[in-house]
Order: structure tokens, then sequence, then C-alpha cells
């Protein structure tokens, strides 16, 4: 039997009866995540502009937490691969706990340094609820990578959007404390990602890694040393490497352009006028449409393959930067629909890269090659968030929306580049017989 990637999967297999008790662990830890998530994305930049008191640095919020995200994520990396998901994961979310309330201590004295610092330590956080996704796939068998990957994705759906439309809420109590409003969903941010981390460490047993490990040597005798530190070591594949760096760019594509979008977007509506109820609704409808989507897109990946529907991500964001660029500044519908889209080719491109990364991967190899196509993913939004400010102060919110869905189109010949396919077996018959002959 034969997945919808082109992996094999054996026949009579069962599912491991630990997979559904580790994913309900990992969707209740997302949703509480994907609360502290929305923070830095709602708010970050209209707090910078505040503190800052300038457009052109509006975007270092966003460039600090992904660049944070991305030590993050190489960190998480080599704790996973030593310690297992559970500490590692455990150990990500007490960070962006302890970084959003240095983003709320920051507001509160005033101190742009503080600021900076704690928003790279929040990363920690963003970093690990992305991460959290591939716990998700360690279980999962080939026919069903895809669906599982994109389970994770979506549980973060609830705690992602039910954030922006807090945004008021949480302002009105951090003032009533003494706090700035706009530091109301940092407060939110660090309950969620605590809460998050005692989750994981109480409640991720046994180990999704350490257990597909224990399964690749008893599935492989004869191969016991598949998963020792040895093989962490050993060089992939051309096809694996090839795989790997398709799905990297992907990735890292989709997350360039949506994050530099995403992050001016607050700026944009608030220079016109729009208040931050209806800021905060555009994005909760973006970031629904980054999550909710998951599980009908895992489908599409295990149906038809990761590759096809990575491709169909470039169109997609093209069509987000074009309506996002013609919208007009006051029509909150219009940046909502083109927020939508971005958040969906967001979506395809991440379920359909990571699909792709993991695939070819072997237990031992896992986690440190995820930490490091996630730096190279964080440092992609990095580069979103801080020149996202840079191009709006010179050129305009529109000139940005359009470069970033021009540039989205590269997606789809990385996509689609060529690979090479198995021989069919006539050819290799007629292989085998014409270098027979030539011995004779």
């Amino acid at each position: 039997m034969t997945a919808g990637n082109g992996a094999a999967t054996p026949r009579g297999t069962s599912a491991i009866p630990q997979q559904r008790r580790i994913l309900g662990v990992l969707v209740f830890s997302q949703i509480l995540g994907g609360a502290g998530l929305a923070a830095g994305i709602t708010v970050g930049a209209l707090l910078a502009e505040e503190m800052l008191g300038t457009t052109g640095l509006a975007g270092l919020p966003s460039a600090l937490f992904t660049a944070g995200s991305a030590l993050g994520a190489f960190a998480l990396g080599r704790l996973c691969r030593r310690w297992g998901r559970r500490p590692g994961l455990a150990l990500g979310y007490a960070a962006g706990a302890l970084g959003s309330l240095g983003v709320v201590m920051a507001t509160v004295v005033g101190s742009a340094p503080l600021l900076f610092f704690g928003l790279f330590v929040y990363g920690a956080g963003t970093a690990t609820n992305l991460m959290a996704r591939y716990a998700g796939a360690d279980l999962a068998s080939p026919a069903r990578r895809g669906r599982a990957v994109s389970t994770v994705l979506f549980a973060t759906t609830l705690g992602a959007v039910a954030g922006p439309n807090l945004v008021t809420i949480t302002g009105e109590l951090a003032h009533s404390w003494g706090i700035p409003r706009l530091a109301g969903p940092f407060l939110l941010a660090a309950v969620a990602f605590a809460a998050a981390s005692a989750v994981l460490a109480a409640l991720l047993r046994p180990d999704p890694l350490r257990l597909a490990e224990k399964l690749a040597r008893t599935q492989a005798p004869g191969k016991a040393d598949v998963t020792t530190p040895g093989a962490a070591r050993r060089p992939l594949g051309r096809e694996q490497r090839r795989a790997i760096v398709r799905g990297t760019t992907v990735m890292v594509l989709t997350q360039l352009v949506m994050i530099a979008l995403m992050t001016m977007t607050p700026v944009h509506m608030q220079a016109h006028g729009q208040d931050t109820q209806a800021i905060g609704l555009v994005i909760a409808l973006h970031v629904a449409a980054m999550f909710l989507p998951s599980p009908l897109t895992g489908l599409l990946v295990d149906r038809f393959g990761p590759r096809w529907i990575a491709a169909a991500s470039g169109p997609l964001l093209l069509a987000a930067g074009v309506l996002a660029a013609l919208a007009p500044p006051h029509s909150v519908p219009a940046l909502a629909i083109a927020l939508v889209l971005l958040g969906l080719g967001w979506n395809f491109g991440l379920i359909s890269g990571t699909t792709l990364v993991t695939a070819p991967l072997p237990p031992a190899r896992r986690a440190p090659v995820q930490g490091l196509v996630d730096i190279g993913i964080s440092i992609a939004g990095a580069t979103g968030g801080m020149s996202s400010g840079l191009i709006v102060a010179l050129d305009g919110f529109p000139a940005l929306a359009l470069v970033g869905g021009i540039l989205a189109l590269a997606v789809v010949p990385v996509a689609m580049g060529s690979a090479r396919r198995p021989p069919r077996a006539g050819s290799t018959a007629r292989a085998a017989t014409r270098t027979t002959a030539e011995r004779a």
C-alpha cells in the first residue's frame, strides 16, 4: 500500500495505541499555547510603534520574537534529541511565559531594551507551538502523516482565534492593574504558555519520539543501530536531502510572506482610523485561516501528495497580496478576506512542507534536523517582520502586499521541481538485459 506522499505503508499494520492519547495531550496543550501565540501578532507592532514613536520600527517586535523563535528552534531540536519531546516542549513553553512577563514589565517601566529582550525570549513559546506539530507525526503511519500534523495545528485554532478577540478585555484588565492596555495580551500569553508547559510536563507520556525510536529498533531486526547517536550522524541520501530542502524552502517562503503582510496590517488599519476591536477581528480571522483548515489540508496532502498542496500555496498567497494592495484602507471586509487567503496559503505551505521534511527522516535524525528547519523558518519570519516596516515607511502598505504576493509564486517551481522517479519494471528489465549482454 502506498501513501499519498509516496511512502510505503506495510499491509496489516494497525495504528499505534499510544498515538491517540499523545495527540489528545498535544491538542490540549496547543489550545493553550495558541492563546499565547496571538499576543505578539496582534499587538506587537502597535506596542513598538507606541513605545518607539515610529512606524519604520513597527516590524521590530515581529523580527525579535521570530529571531528568538530561531534560537528556540535550535535549542528545542537539541533538547528533544537528548531528552525527548516532553521535556523539550515543556521547557520551550516555560521560556515563552517568562518572555511574556518580560514584555509586560517593559511596558510598566518604559524600557525599550527590556521590551526587546522580552520579545526575543517570548519567541521560544512561538517556536514550541510550531515544533509540537512534529511530535504529532512521530508515531503516525506514512499514509496518515499529513493528518497527524494537521490535527496538532488545528488544535491551535481555538486559543489563537480567541486571543485577538480578547485584546480589549485583557487591555482593560491590565489598565485596572496600572499596566498599559497593549500589554494585556502578553499577560494572557504568560498564563497560557505556563499552563501549556505544565500540561506537557505532566501528561505527555510515553514520549512520542522515544517510543518511535524504540519501535524502529524492534521493527528493524539486524539494524538495531538506527536510533543510536552514531545513526544520527550518518549522512542522508541524495533523495532524502532533496525532499528536506524542498520542504524547507516551501515553508521559508510562505513564512516570509505571511509574517511580512500580517505584521503591518494592524499598523495599516490603525493609521486609517480602525480601532483595536476591528484590528482584532481581522487578525482573528487570519489566525483562524492559518489553523482551522488544517484537517482538510492534511487530508489533501495524504490524498494527492505534499508537493501539489505546496504548489497551491503560491497562488493563494499571490491572491492575498493583490487583494490587500487593492483593498480600500477603510474596508474591514476586504482586508479580512485578504488576510484569510494569507492564512490559508501559509497553512498549505506549512503542512505540506512539514510532511516533505518528516517523511524521509529516521527517528534518530528527526529532532535535530527539524530544529534546523525551523531555524530557517524563524529567520525568514524575522526578515519578513523587520523588512515589512521599512517597506511600508518607504513605499506604503500596497507595495509591501504586492511584493509579498509576487515573491510567493516562487513556491510553485520549488514544490514541483524535478525529482528522481523510481524506474518502471519494464525499463529495469531492459536495463538488466543490456548489462548482461554487454558483459557477455
